[in-house]
């Protein structure tokens, strides 16, 4: 039985399959399964537009998707793929076509990053798919023992099962040794998985073993070695994102987050459809203090959103930030311009995501701080009093919420306030290094990027000064620095420090004395969790010692 059941198989591929076919057109979806009925597909659903194939798959088993890249107004094929793969809808085991009549280098690129497992491209005849989708069955019955491991998560068993078919199926014999460099990744036997990925580098050069093997390296912190591998790989190959993904991780690793912010950029323009890239070059941009690119990828992040099933409202709130603080004491056309902008975004996203409560809030807190940067005082005020009365009904207060009003609270003057609050999420979050970081460098620049950009131009004038020996020109150009960000506790000290080098060799300068006493005094709230902490106490100490 069980031999006549495979012998039928083997005859018709089709046969014991279900086939989801989506696409606007009716004329198209009746003549693809009157094509699929011809070649011996019986199971056969038909769909109109995305949020029905997306809801038809959660609720039931399909093991062909043949789906249209655009299918009108809403969500296109490649937001049903991303759906459907970000869902695990979409099994290992089953396979999803992209039909369109587009060839759009933009379009190919935008869905091949979430991996179809092939195209067709309009019009279709029926010889054409039997050729086509039939070799594709094909090879999906013949790997079935592994990619059914696969979505079991039993990735040991996967291993051993491709290790069993790999002299079996010769035929198939690159997808297999890709799939076991991949899932010995997965398990962290790296040794394995190099070997896997050397043995293919030594009969062939093939661009995704080349991607493992310095995948792996990266894992190994290998990073030097990694990153020029793959600056050689996007050399040969500059359509392969993964390799730009990666690199731009290898480089933030190896701390060179501005060669990374580039990479992302040079892989934007390659696939400007792909939203967790854009969101990952917005992140870094802004990191990077290049507000500029971080406000054009997050306006990019949020237009991608739309139909996206990565559409988040932080998204918009980080676009609306960085717009703010663009425009922050720009009253010319351009900055207007921004302000404007930011508050339409935050609007938009009220009204998006209107069932989450805290987005009403969160858009409150930057909305102060466009109309405080346009000089708009009273309704800034106002919309501050709302923002007190309802963070007060909160039991405790987040901590990427509280910063974000301790931002807007040194921005409309309210410095003791913002201290306070930082002083107090400091406390309460002091095993969360991230989190110290961030309050640590809002106490320190306090202000827009602009002035930060400038103020550390200045530190890094006063270093270099410093380490030359020039101890009037580190005075001058701490003093500069100061005058922008005033409780800055690195400025500050290694001012303390520069007056006492001066000290040393003018003892009798007791003006020098006092002002170390000023800049030291700036300093009392530090919190404890600050890394200048230490440094201040000590200095503190030894400044007392040499007064009394």
């Amino acid at each position: 039985m069980n031999q006549q059941s495979d012998r039928k198989d083997t005859i018709n591929p089709f046969g014991k399959l279900t086939f989801l076919i989506v696409d606007d057109f009716e004329n198209f979806r009746l003549s693809m399964r009157q094509m699929l009925r011809s070649c011996g597909a019986d199971k056969i659903e038909l769909v109109a537009h995305a949020t029905p194939a997306i809801q038809y798959s959660t609720y039931n088993h399909v093991d062909v998707v043949l789906c249209d890249y655009n299918l009108g107004e809403g969500k296109n094929g490649q937001h049903v793929l991303e759906e459907l793969r970000h869902k695990k809808l979409l099994k290992r085991s089953s396979l999803f076509l992209m039909v369109t009549a587009e060839t759009s280098k933009e379009m190919v690129m935008g869905a091949r990053e979430y991996q179809p497992d092939g195209y067709l491209t309009k019009p279709l005849n029926r010889a054409m798919l039997e050729k086509r989708l039939g070799a594709l069955i094909q090879q999906r019955n013949a790997l079935l023992p592994i990619t059914r491991e696969i979505d079991r998560e039993n990735y040991p068993e996967a291993i051993s099962q491709c290790l069993l078919l790999m002299p079996k199926q010769p035929r198939y014999k690159t997808w297999l040794m890709k799939t076991l460099g991949e899932l010995y990744f997965l398990v962290g036997d790296l040794a394995h998985a190099q070997k896997v990925y050397d043995d293919v580098l030594a009969q062939r050069e093939l661009s995704w073993a080349r991607l493992g093997r310095c995948k792996i390296l990266l894992k190994n912190r290998n990073f030097d070695q990694s990153v020029e591998g793959l600056k050689g790989l996007i050399a040969k190959h500059p359509d392969y994102m993964e390799a730009y993904d990666l690199l731009a991780e290898g480089l933030e690793m190896q701390g060179r987050p501005i060669p990374a912010q580039q990479i992302l950029e040079k892989a934007a323009e390659h696939s400007p459809n792909a939203l967790l890239r854009q969101r990952h070059l917005a992140e870094l941009a802004g990191a990077n203090q290049d507000i500029d690119t971080a406000s054009q990828a997050w306006r990019q992040t949020v237009a991608l959103g739309t139909y996206s099933i990565h559409d988040n409202p932080e998204h918009y709130l980080a676009l609306a930030q960085s717009l703010s603080d663009l425009s922050e004491g720009n009253q010319d056309e351009d900055g207007v311009k921004q302000a404007t902008e930011a508050l339409n975004v935050l609007s938009r996203m009220e009204k998006r995501f209107a069932d989450d409560d805290s987005v009403g809030l969160k858009s409150q807190i930057v909305q102060c701080r466009v109309h405080a940067g346009q000089a708009n005082h009273r309704e800034a005020e106002k919309l501050l009093g709302t923002v007190k009365a309802e963070l007060e009904q909160l039991e405790s207060l987040p901590p990427d919420l509280g910063l974000d009003y301790a931002k807007t609270l040194f921005r409309m003057g309210h410095d003791d306030q913002a201290k306070a609050l930082l002083t107090d999420l400091a406390a309460r979050y002091g095993d969360k290094p991230d989190v110290l970081q961030k309050i640590e460098n809002l106490l320190d620049e306090p202000v827009g990027f602009r002035q930060k950009i400038e103020a550390r131009g200045h530190n890094r004038e006063g270093i270099k000064a410093f380490e030359s020996g020039d101890l009037e020109g580190a005075v001058e150009a701490f003093t500069s620095a100061l005058a922008i960000v005033p409780d800055h506790a690195a400025l500050n000290l290694n001012l303390v420090q520069v007056l006492l080098r001066q000290h040393d060799e003018s003892p009798a300068d007791h003006s020098l004395l006092t002002r170390c006493q000023a800049h030291l005094q700036r300093l009392t709230t530090l919190p404890e969790q600050h890394r200048q902490y230490r440094r201040y106490t000590a200095l503190t100490r030894k400044l007392e010692g040499m007064i009394q």
